[in-house]
């Protein structure tokens, strides 16, 4: 007959074999989508070479783009450009989501805010950031404040949104178990309603930056004299296809980085949820 202290032992066995297992299971996981990811981008860059070589709308090929951007990294614009480009979406994402959160909190836990603010942000939702630019430029003028404007409202209504449907999907049991074990609201706002809502947060975060990076293009029509977005429309003007597409690789590669930030962050942050 086991006694408790081994039955204990026991079950702490398990529970490290268990966790053993799973470790394992995620890294076999993290390597066949490696190997994924490296086929779809020699599959990519298998076709990209063969619309090249067919000649499909004058589409350069990888050597072709390849030989500019080292041309734009010699003589620094790509970086000069890049750098422009960042700082630009960075601020605006930024911004967006210091406001987003805390808007997104008070539309889903008071009833009041949520009244007041809903109507404004479902308005905005349905009109591109885009579409505001002649505005932006009325009332802001040419300079830098336009373009993070644009880029600010881009992010902001995506988070917002994220935020929001995180506080009010979070589970009613625990809101009233908290209660019942007396939690006042601030506890309860603090110790449920934020972890619950975080996944939900860097989910929109995720989507924001997205957001942000589209609007980019756009925001650099506004008097540029940088950016990556400057860039393709210079380059569009003499029908320079291989500068363009040195842009638009750079502007996925950046926002792709920028993605997998927020991504290791959201499992750092939610490392208590149960992921496939």
């Amino acid at each position: 007959m086991t006694t408790r202290a081994e039955r204990h032992a026991n079950g702490l066995q398990d529970a490290g074999r268990a966790q053993s297992r799973e470790e394992l299971r995620q890294q076999q996981t993290r390597r066949h989508l490696l190997r994924y990811n490296l086929l779809a981008a020699a599959l990519g860059l298998g076709l990209w070479w063969l619309a090249s070589y067919v000649k499909l709308a004058g589409l350069p090929g990888p050597q072709a783009v390849l030989e500019r951007a080292g041309q734009l990294i010699a003589n620094g614009t790509i970086f000069v450009d890049a750098a422009a480009s960042i700082r630009r979406v960075m601020i605006g994402f930024a911004i967006g989501t210091l406001l987003a959160i805390p808007v997104g909190f008070l539309m889903g836990w008071y009833t009041w805010a949520r009244g007041l603010m809903e109507p404004y942000v479902q308005f905005f939702r349905t009109i591109p950031p885009l579409a505001m630019i002649p505005l932006a430029i009325v009332f802001l003028g040419i300079g830098e404040v336009p373009k993070v404007f644009v880029i600010t409202l881009a992010a902001f209504l995506v988070s917002v949104i994220a935020t929001y449907q995180g506080v009010v999907n979070v589970d009613k049991v625990l809101i009233n178990a908290a209660r019942v074990l007396g939690a006042r609201d601030a506890a309860v706002f603090r110790r449920v309603i934020i972890p619950a809502s975080t996944p939900f947060i860097l989910v929109g975060m995720r989507t924001g930056l997205g957001a942000a990076w589209s609007t980019l293009v756009a925001a650099e029509l506004i008097a540029a004299q940088e950016g990556l977005g400057h860039r393709m429309q210079q380059a569009q003007v003499y029908y320079d296809l291989e500068t363009i597409f040195v842009a638009l690789i750079t502007i996925g590669i950046t926002g792709l980085l920028m993605d997998r930030l927020l991504l290791w962050l959201e499992k750092r942050l939610t490392g208590w949820q149960e992921r496939r």
